[in-house]
């Protein structure tokens, strides 16, 4: 039996995202281009292994041009969530298609960001590294599947395993869920959701910029750079 579902009405949701991918509309390989004709060359190479473009052309299997955003401020940003998955997959999505994850707070989308790279760094033994990530402020209200209190669901919770929480978000997907409310692995007392859909990503603006540092721990220093 799939989990109940909540009315989800939550303005201000955070997502942070590397300031290097950030939507400033040019191609990564743009500064290799001698003049605007290579340029040209350069940008249709780009598009033409870009899979948030080959899904608006219909030519992406996990996702159709007709489920993306165009014509609203940071569409890119929020198509690419849902057109770059990781290649084993998130909690609740596989490696074909992508969700918009979103923290209620602030702390929490720190704290799940921090957990994820540190674990990229535990990989090659060094704790050394900066990066500065933008977060972006989203708002929702839809009914998503909730198991924020449902003991059927809490091996979907499993902070070292995706298995059985991506068959769950694949059984919901298929069976036309907008996504699911889940307390946060990474941080307790958070909450966290993850969209399946979208267009549900609503009033997408960017927020506060912070620089996450690490100087031989697993936990970083966290600073504001901007408010």
């Amino acid at each position: 039996m799939p989990p109940g579902r909540s009315l989800v009405r939550r303005n201000n949701t955070h997502r942070l995202i590397p300031s290097a991918y950030g939507d400033d509309g040019n191609s990564v390989l743009a500064g290799i281009a001698d003049d605007d004709a290579h340029l040209g060359d350069i940008v249709d190479l780009d598009n033409a292994s870009n899979d948030r473009l080959l899904a608006e052309n219909e030519l992406l299997s996990g996702i159709g041009g007709h489920e993306l955003l165009y014509g609203v401020p940071y569409c890119s940003i929020v198509n690419a969530s849902f057109t770059h998955p990781h290649p084993l997959g998130s909690r609740f999505n596989g490696p074909e298609r992508g969700a918009w994850y979103a923290a209620f707070e602030v702390r929490t989308a720190q704290a799940e960001v921090a957990f994820h790279k540190a674990v990229q760094l535990a990989e090659v033994g060094r704790f050394e590294d900066e990066v500065t990530l933008d977060d972006y402020l989203a708002d929702f209200s839809a009914e998503f599947h909730d198991i924020r209190d449902a003991p059927d669901c809490a091996d979907c919770l499993d902070p070292g395993s995706y298995v059985r929480s991506q068959a769950l978000a694949a059984r919901l997907l298929e069976a036309g869920s907008l996504g699911i409310v889940y307390p946060s692995v990474r941080r307790p007392g958070g909450t966290c959701l993850a969209c399946f859909r979208p267009v549900l990503v609503m009033n997408v603006r960017k927020g506060s910029t912070f620089r996450f540092r690490w100087n031989g721990h697993p936990a970083p220093a966290i600073e504001a750079l901007s408010p």
